[in-house]
């Protein structure tokens, strides 16, 4: 037994050395070209560093360090790889912009396990491109727009009728029901029911693993996200039989519809249900968030609240006046709201930044990303950055009635070709939710903190009380 504990020693030793040789190589063969900065702990890097400071209250703290010792692009050694961070805006930019020829994505190993060789988040070059563009020419349909619109106001006015006054109301879960329905039936055409039901508690299994340590054995985290998600591409295989077995329809009725009416013959029937979950992480995760949070920011801020509540009441009233429902033009069309759902995603930041790997050794603005290295686009900084924004860690809404918001200094869906696709359907929901929030009731918010790490949520789920207006 002892042989045994001083190999395993030794052996463990060995590899820590050889690593250490490695990354001293390579640090030494590029010394005047790399970005300054530290690789930190041999094997582990600055992980620990980097995950304690996420979770904290100011998670961009681990950058403001390192921008003020080492500028704003530096390198570094996170989740077991090199990288290269930047919170520089053009350098950013340019990342987000290129093709797959240069950048590749590059995730954690336990989240590119549950994605799959075959998700949109992975693959790359004419593939992704084709899956990207079909999805987001549907997404930006109007055809879909009505389709949200009708799902988002029934779904909404269903919750909000079950809403109580003598107990507090989870808004985040709220949030999470309504915008995971609406999404799944734009995938998949799937209403609400028993296998809806199965599906939500399936995904909500198969997401917890997303940042799971990379062990995939029977009990651990890994693997029970990865039972979750074969059952629910064995449902969404199912609804793709359905649909051939009775006739795809031409015009389509979801995503799945614009996937199977594609000739491409890539587009495999396992490889679409296996994109169709992957594509449902913003119904539970971004889209509820930014609905989240935007209530916790209007609820700290008197004035924006009031001045949103007006223009919403407005339009109400003259909707009524008419006789006429409100289509998603008229969500779109209130300018306040969306500047208050503008200055939510850059001071929330849903999605923190982008990670991808370097295909060739490249330089950008004089910092040398080799070959294999990550790089990795930290967009909270940079719209947390004093330079780019005035009193940056303050909610203020007003700030965008001047502002531009096509500036490389505001990247909250990421950018280039894989921009996310639902960009538009994203407001579309959040403005809905807002309007008939705000003109149905007042409410006082229990005290709550944003967590940041894996995924940005509120620690309490946002609790609130809520009292129906009597002002209608």
């Amino acid at each position: 037994m002892d042989n045994i504990w001083i190999l395993f020693v030794t052996a463990i030793f060995l590899s820590i050395v050889i690593l250490y040789r490695n990354w001293f190589r390579l640090n030494s063969k590029h010394r005047h070209q790399l970005p300054p900065g530290t690789l930190g702990w041999p094997f582990i890097g600055e992980t620990f560093e980097f995950v304690s400071c996420a979770y904290s209250d100011h998670p961009e703290s681990f950058m403001d360090k390192r921008r003020r010792k080492y500028g704003q692009v530096f390198k570094s050694h996170i989740f077991g790889k090199p990288t290269i961070v930047s919170i520089d805006a053009e350098v950013s930019k340019f990342v987000l912009q290129s093709d797959a020829k240069v950048f590749i994505p590059s995730y954690p190993k336990s989240l590119t396990e549950l994605m799959g060789k075959s998700s949109i988040l992975v693959i790359n070059g004419s593939l992704q491109r084709r899956i990207h563009g079909l999805t987001g020419a549907f997404f930006k349909s109007q055809q879909l727009k009505d389709q949200i619109t009708r799902d988002m106001q029934m779904y909404v006015q269903e919750s909000m009728a079950n809403w109580k006054e003598d107990h507090p109301m989870y808004i985040q879960d709220e949030t999470k029901k309504i915008a995971f329905q609406v999404l799944v039936k734009a995938l998949i055409s799937l209403d609400p029911g028993k296998e809806m039901e199965f599906l939500k508690k399936q995904f909500q299994e198969f997401i917890s693993g997303l940042m799971s340590l990379p062990i995939n054995i029977p009990g651990s985290r890994l693997y029970q996200s990865l039972q979750a998600k074969k059952k629910m591409i064995k449902l969404v295989q199912k609804i793709i039989q359905a649909k051939r077995d009775s006739g795809i329809s031409l015009v389509p009725k979801d995503v799945v519809d614009v996937l199977l009416n594609d000739a491409n013959k890539q587009l495999t029937d396992d490889l679409i249900a296996d994109n169709m979950i992957d594509m449902m992480i913003p119904g539970e995760d971004s889209v509820p968030v930014l609905m989240t949070l935007s209530i916790k920011y209007l609820s700290e801020c008197p004035t924006a609240l009031q001045q949103l509540t007006e223009e919403n009441m407005k339009l109400k009233k003259f909707k009524d006046q008419l006789g006429e429902p409100l289509c998603w033009t008229d969500y779109l069309s209130l300018s306040f709201t969306q500047s208050v759902i503008t200055e939510t995603l850059r001071l929330g930041n849903v999605i923190t930044g982008v990670m991808r790997k370097a295909m060739k050794d490249l330089f950008i603005k004089g910092n040398l990303i080799p070959k294999g290295w990550c790089v990795f686009a930290y967009f909270r900084s940079i719209h947390l950055d004093e330079s780019n924004y005035d009193l940056p860690h303050q909610f203020n809404p007003w700030r965008w009635q001047d502002k531009d918001m096509n500036s490389c200094n505001f990247t909250p869906f990421g950018g280039g070709q894989r921009l996310c696709p639902g960009v538009d359907l994203a407001r579309l929901e959040t403005s809905i939710f807002l309007h008939h929030f705000v003109t149905q009731f007042r409410w006082v918010a229990e005290e709550d903190t944003i967590v940041h790490f894996p995924t940005v949520r509120l620690k309490r789920r946002m609790p609130l009380w809520v009292k129906r207006r009597g002002d209608l």
